[in-house]
């Protein structure tokens, strides 16, 4: 009988665990700076092409590798770093599987120079798909560089799956940050395309956490310590009041190993009750201690996830001494004696240009003219064909200026406090009217949260809150999807204001801009840590940062890629933050408009999350009681 069942050939079977280990241009790097960690490091270099597409090199001052080991290391299962079986329950090492060299040479082109400390000369060689194609030997200080160039270059599907450069940049930067993190002891350089992003000195916790997040963290940080027999806590967790409703900065390391881990983070969560905000997150960075043969760190392929033998008394000790530390910082101000000394200046760039800051005067200026319409380079008003201005900051918020007449003041005090946010162009809401045939209607409001709206099948009950998020939530999808050719009122702001980030976020941002643009937020790109926002939506001034935040959920959620579920994300969210809340009365005009713009939406019986906004009380039903 013939035989079906065969072994595989080696490099067929690289590539298959290429598949788990080496998923995209990041992976590469983490598993190479990991190997260089454990190499001893105390100099790492990371220079990338084309997001890792077209080349990643990572150069590093460890120990080197011999001719031999050069040789071996792209062995499947070839490694330094385990003897026994045993070995695996007392890991103290980041790479252990021998998988990542291998895995990494069976799809792409791999040049390594290396030289162990002592050595007369180093080695280069060069494998192509599992294959050496060339050896010799070369100059070069102790240590070792791996230069891996065209990735997936033999099997093109993967290749093609890639996504942007900015998206697998994005990847890059995460995976090097949360070995940077991790390693405070240990200088690290970053750069793409020859333009650096990341320069990071050799310092304590404190400083390493700065230089990643930049500056403003400074001040935020909390520091948490706690030593016990079960585990060594050490990190910090940011103030309360800095917490955000985006879960993009939160670090937790074992071992000196990132990992992500429920439990541990919900305990970190639990700390903050009666602290922060529902739905908000807060920033921390914690380091855990546990003795090696009393976690499992090999039980996911990634190794990002791990098991504790002590499980429980680890999520109590780590939310107790994160309560205690919110507790001292509450009680009196800390003071961090290994903080460098000094303002933090920022470092002055090459090719920057420093100019003496200077006034600029407008001598025609008079502050009891009636301001004009903007007008566009043209000669046509801004809303002809552009973007317009938008109402002065005193409309924005419902006041009133002096060109507008002291009449208009009485109407302004005459009218309600608090006003639906949906606040519609008055052309637009004309239309909507008789579209509508809601004009002359007489519509109830009960209890502050409901419209009663006559109807010819009997009585239309409108839940208020809900009906205004389905008509912000269309009426911002329409705006994402039609683009720059949205005409959206923004308004200017007088002082611009600077918004600080971590890199990924900042990047992010600069990738959106053109979608938030359109949306009437625009934002300039200041340096690799800082956003500035130079205008906002006029319907929306009240919770610019929110919006943000709400861009920037879509990021850390993975949904970035996808362009509808990120449109639709962000729309969901804004109209949420800028909906009418609470019981206040409305009136009548203002029901009329929330009613026939809602008649106008495509889904007018639900909220965007699919809760009902709309329900019909047939005539029938509210006759029956009386005969």
């Amino acid at each position: 009988m013939s035989q079906t069942i065969h072994v595989l050939p080696d490099h067929v079977a690289n590539q298959i665990a290429a598949g788990e280990v080496i998923q995209r241009p990041a992976s590469v790097v983490k598993e190479l700076v990991e190997n260089a960690v454990d190499a001893g490091a105390t100099s790492i270099e990371v220079h990338v092409v084309d997001a890792g597409r077209t080349s990643i090199q990572v150069v590093d001052n460890g120990a080197g590798m011999s001719a031999e080991d050069a040789r071996v290391c792209f062995e499947r299962h070839a490694t330094s770093k385990l003897q026994t079986a045993d070995d695996l329950f007392a890991l103290a090492t980041k790479g252990f599987r021998g998988e990542a060299l291998a895995s990494i040479a069976a799809i792409a082109h791999v040049e390594v120079t290396t030289c162990q400390e002592g050595a007369e000369v180093g080695t280069v060689l060069r494998c192509h798909g599992s294959e050496i194609v060339g050896e010799e030997p070369k100059a070069r200080a102790a240590g070792t560089t791996f230069h891996v160039k065209n990735l997936f270059y033999n099997v093109p599907a993967r290749r093609n799956f890639l996504k942007s450069d900015a998206v697998e940049m994005r990847h890059v930067v995460d995976e090097f940050q949360r070995v940077a993190f991790a390693h405070p002891g240990i200088s690290f350089v970053l750069t793409h395309q020859g333009a650096s992003l990341f320069q990071l000195k050799p310092g304590t916790l404190r400083q390493r956490i700065v230089g990643i997040m930049g500056p403003k963290h400074d001040e935020r940080l909390v520091p948490v310590q706690e030593d016990t027999d079960v585990v060594a806590i050490e990190g910090f967790v940011g103030k309360p009041d800095s917490a955000r409703k985006t879960r993009g900065e939160q670090f937790l390391f074992v071992n000196g190993r990132f990992v992500k881990h429920g439990l541990l983070h919900r305990a970190v969560i639990r700390a903050y009750e009666g602290l922060i905000g529902d739905g908000h997150h807060p920033l921390y960075a914690l380091y855990l201690t546990v003795d090696p043969a009393r976690v499992d760190v090999n039980i996911h392929p990634t190794k990002i996830e791990v098991k504790f033998d002590e499980e429980q008394p680890i999520i109590a000790i780590l939310k107790s001494a994160v309560k205690r530390g919110l507790g001292a910082h509450n009680v009196a101000p800390t003071i961090d004696f290994d903080a460098e000394v000094g303002l933090n200046i920022p470092d002055l760039k090459a090719g920057m240009d420093v100019q003496e800051p200077t006034v600029r005067i407008n001598p025609q200026y008079n502050p009891f003219d009636a301001p004009s319409a903007p007008t566009s380079p043209s000669g046509g008003h801004a809303g002809s064909g552009t973007r317009s201005s938008g109402p002065s900051l005193g409309q924005a918020h419902g006041g009133w200026s002096k060109s507008a007449g002291w009449k208009d003041l009485y109407q302004v005090m005459e009218e309600p406090a608090a006003r639906p946010a949906a606040e519609t162009p008055p052309a637009e809401a004309e239309v909507r009217e008789e579209a509508a045939s809601t004009e002359g209607l007489d519509i109830l409001q009960w209890r502050g949260k409901y419209l009663m709206v006559p109807v010819e099948e009997g009585v239309a009950v409108v839940h208020i809150r809900r009906a205004h998020l389905r008509i912000l939530f269309e009426r911002f999808m329409a705006r994402l999807r039609a683009g720059e050719a949205a005409a959206v009122a923004s308004q200017t702001l007088l002082i611009p204001e600077d918004i600080t980030l971590t890199q990924p976020e900042v990047m992010a941002l600069t990738d959106a801009r053109e979608a938030l643009l359109a949306m009437g937020m625009d934002l300039a790109q200041v340096d690799d840590q800082t956003v500035q926002l130079r205008a906002v939506p006029a319907d929306m001034t009240a919770h610019v940062r929110e919006a943000l935040d709400a861009v920037l959920e879509t990021y850390h959620d993975g949904q970035w890629t996808d362009h509808e579920a990120r449109q639709a994300q962000w729309a969901k969210a804004w109209a949420s933050r800028a909906a009418v809340t609470g019981e206040a009365p409305m009136p009548l005009e203002a029901r009329r408009r929330l009613v026939a713009d809602l008649w106008a939406c495509d889904h007018p019986n639900v909220d965007p999350d699919g809760r009902q906004a709309l329900s019909i009380w047939a005539a029938e039903d509210l006759e029956n009681p009386f005969r």
